[in-house]
């Protein structure tokens, strides 16, 4: 147990080196962009001498750029992500947003280890088969293919050509209902960014799935068992599964993180109302602060995750805790 918990307070540590860079980077290059003050006045006309004073107050202009940056981070880490420019409190605008996203990449995480975990073991059983092959193929296809292009080919189909699933939102605007009532309409809506998201997930782990159990179905415990008379279906998924399983969840540690990266372009090409699709309409208004907001919550949240991914294994494999 001790040996468990220094390993949690590595991790940790680990940790916060890296989220302070991340927090340096995107304040260099956020404010990059411009002065914040010259920004808000192209969006806002007409500002008073006293709203300019604010506004300067406001971001320290005054101040060097490292200060600036310190009196952010202070901020940042009492949990105040600051004012948008033009419509309220960052940490009032984004809680929503979260929960928008994580309905979409929780489940999709899921549902591809549900699919992935069966198909990558029925391909690794027929090696070399024409199913095994179907099977890699569309793998690689799903690995290859950006986000936004299968969006768009999905919105094409089932929006455009076949009319059976709305293209945009999370949910209509008002009625009608897709197929008669709210909660249908709500489904409706998440099938195709939720089916996008599970393909592209699916892909990574069904090829990890397959080479480790090749590897693993060769062992001479799976032989053994199989010479004792255990049933293929035991051996299967009861003896090989339980060693080959182990490196999907480091895999899945990094889908959930490369998910939540290419959020802006799933999420802005289906008007999916989450971090990504937010974060696209803030950088375009060069909404500074909820710029900041949004990138700094998907690095904790990846940093999170990792962490949790890493004290699974460590519990699987307590050979990793050295």
């Amino acid at each position: 147990m001790g040996s468990l918990l220094n390993y949690i307070i590595r991790r940790i540590l680990f940790a916060i080196p890296v989220f302070l860079a991340v927090s340096i980077i995107t304040f260099l290059v956020t404010n990059a962009a411009g002065d914040p003050v010259q920004i808000v006045r192209l969006g806002i006309r007409n500002l008073n001498p006293a709203q300019l004073k604010a506004i300067q107050d406001y971001f320290h202009v005054n101040e060097p750029l490292y200060t600036r940056y310190f009196l952010w981070l202070a901020d940042l880490l009492r949990g105040n992500l600051g004012q948008s420019l033009y419509s309220g409190s960052v940490a009032g605008k984004v809680v929503p947003w979260i929960g928008s996203t994580l309905e979409l990449q929780i489940p999709a995480v899921l549902l591809a280890l549900a699919i992935g975990i069966p198909i990558g073991i029925y391909s690794a059983k027929r090696q070399y088969s024409k199913s095994d092959i179907a099977v890699t193929t569309t793998a690689i296809f799903g690995i290859s293919m950006p986000t936004f292009w299968l969006g768009i080919n999905a919105i094409l189909i089932f929006s455009l050509y076949l009319r059976w699933l709305p293209s945009f939102g999370a949910i209509s605007p008002y009625p009608p209902w897709w197929w008669g009532n709210i909660y249908t309409d709500q489904l409706a809506h998440i099938i195709m960014p939720l089916s996008v998201l599970t393909f592209v997930s699916l892909a990574a782990i069904v090829r990890l799935i397959r080479s480790s159990m090749l590897e693993t179905l060769r062992q001479d415990f799976v032989l053994a068992a199989r010479a004792s008379g255990i049933s293929d279906f035991k051996v299967t998924y009861k003896h090989a599964l339980k060693n080959a399983v182990t490196p999907v969840v480091t895999v899945v540690g990094l889908t959930f993180g490369t998910l939540l990266g290419g959020a802006p372009a799933l999420e802005t090409t289906f008007g999916w109302p989450g971090l990504g699709y937010e974060f696209v309409l803030s950088a375009t208004i060069l909404d500074l602060p909820v710029v900041l907001g949004i990138t700094m919550i998907i690095s904790a949240m990846v940093l999170a995750a990792n962490i949790v991914t890493d004290l699974v294994y460590a519990l699987m494999d307590p050979r990793v805790r050295l």
